[in-house]
């Protein structure tokens, strides 16, 4: 099964350098109509070659299904793929957008995200700018249709679709495994700056739908959506195994947490099942949740990867 998943990875690795530069599929004439996230019915140019892209997971998605010749602008924080640096930055989108910067790169659609801002979608199309919305995707069949909303709308429709075939495989090919396997128990932090309460995700989170697939059990299913959890509730659910979230800005280590006051008599850490993994891969809503879905499957139940 391990041959199958890397299988899995390289395709879509292939695939992603076959539609990288791909030319988009030709448009119907005429304005084209398709609902956003907001259930809003958006007017849409019938080509569509200056996008900016307000959220790293649509840039991502852009990239992935051989629209990124026609990303124009991003925001600072897209950073994947590496290509993606090459694209203008139009700066933070927390607070007041740099909305010069926008209209200097005269978009003919800035692709905006559920964390985008009402005023800043206000302000937008204030300035006559065509904005859409792509939603936050509560399970993977909602990140398939947000790919093949985004191949439609830039006429990238069969490498849209092809990648969510290819993702939806992977995605079968672990729970095919996991599905009757006994559930393990798992924490994941997203931030533990204060150790005493670290923060993490339960119920109606994306997060949690992985950790299910996983073939885990999450120990903060009690909380609804993103919470801390208070050190002593933790060591009362004495998970099996800890995830957490690494990134730049992330110090933790395998070694720290581990060594943290408290946290000594929890099964995850006395058996050293303390796994970090990329938060990209698991908090950030695009082709990637994938691969985070691999990598806790392989944390939770190693032995059926073997």
């Amino acid at each position: 099964m391990r041959s199958s998943l890397t299988s899995g990875v390289l395709a879509v690795g292939i695939a992603f350098i076959m539609v990288a530069c791909s030319a988009p599929e030709p448009l119907p004439a005429g304005p084209r109509e398709l609902t956003d996230g907001l259930g809003r019915q958006i007017a849409l140019p019938s080509s569509v070659e200056r996008i900016v892209s307000l959220a790293p997971s649509n840039t991502e998605m852009l990239f992935a299904i051989g629209a990124g010749s026609q990303v124009v602008g991003r925001d600072e924080v897209s950073d994947y793929p590496a290509s993606a640096a090459d694209v203008a930055s139009i700066g933070s989108t927390f607070g007041e957008l740099n909305t010069e910067a926008i209209l200097a790169l005269e978009p003919d659609l800035v692709l905006a995200a559920d964390i985008t801002a009402p005023e800043q979608l206000q302000s937008l199309e204030e300035l006559g700018l065509t904005t859409f919305v792509v939603p936050n995707p509560i399970d993977f069949d909602g990140l398939y249709d947000n790919l093949l909303t985004i191949g439609k709308i830039t006429g990238h429709g069969d490498e849209a679709a092809d990648l969510a075939k290819v993702l939806r495989s992977r995605m079968e090919a672990v729970t095919a495994l996991t599905i009757n396997a006994d559930p393990t128990t798992v924490f994941y932090e997203i931030d533990g700056s204060d150790p005493t309460a670290p923060w993490t995700t339960g119920s109606s989170t994306f997060q949690d739908l992985l950790i299910e697939l996983a073939g885990g059990a999450n120990v903060a299913a009690g909380i609804d959506g993103w919470g801390q959890i208070d050190l002593e509730e933790l060591v009362i659910q004495n998970p099996e195994v800890i995830v957490f979230a690494t990134a730049p800005f992330i110090v933790t280590t395998s070694q720290s947490l581990a060594e943290r006051p408290g946290w000594g008599g929890i099964a995850a850490v006395q058996s050293e099942r303390v796994v970090s993994i990329d938060t990209n891969w698991i908090d950030r809503p695009g082709p990637r949740l994938i691969d985070g879905l691999e990598a806790l499957a392989r944390a939770l139940h190693p032995d059926l990867f073997e």
